[in-house]
């Protein structure tokens, strides 16, 4: 399961492309690590908002912030029967926007990240930059992403 994220678009951009109200701005980060704050997509009175919001959920029933660590991922096929995801699957969806997500392999000794991306032409937003991240995908984990 991913550990890192990226999101290269800055707000304005997303809120055209969702049709959605900004609620909060947003600055492109191409290195995004669970507990830090990202950028969702949800629905609050009829409309779709982005909002900012820290990457990881708290169960109503933890006494311990930390254990966001342990729920900034979740399997779907498991997702409504866990615990500590069960409640807020059925009534506090929302969709965190991301633009690739990053796997790591171990690469002679090393751990290599690999961006995974949306096979296919680009969107016409263009993205962030003057940012810097973890390197581009290799070969292997483009084709990879791809089957």
């Amino acid at each position: 399961m991913c550990g890192r994220i990226r999101l290269g678009y800055v707000g304005e951009h997303l809120a055209r492309l969702y049709a959605a109200k900004l609620l909060a701005q947003h600055e492109p980060s191409l290195d995004i690590k669970p507990t830090q704050a990202v950028v969702v997509l949800r629905g609050a009175g009829g409309e779709r908002v982005l909002e900012s919001m820290r990457w990881g959920l708290i169960p109503s029933w933890s006494k311990d912030r930390k254990i966001a660590y342990k729920t900034f991922n979740a399997r779907a096929e498991t997702l409504a029967e866990k615990p500590a995801f069960r409640t807020s699957f059925r009534s506090r969806r929302c969709g965190i926007v991301v633009d690739a997500f990053y796997e790591w392999c171990d690469v002679g000794g090393r751990r290599v990240p690999h961006a995974i991306r949306v096979a296919g032409p680009r969107s016409s937003l263009s993205p962030a930059s003057g940012t810097s991240g973890p390197p581009p995908p290799t070969e292997r984990s483009s084709a990879r992403a791809r089957s």
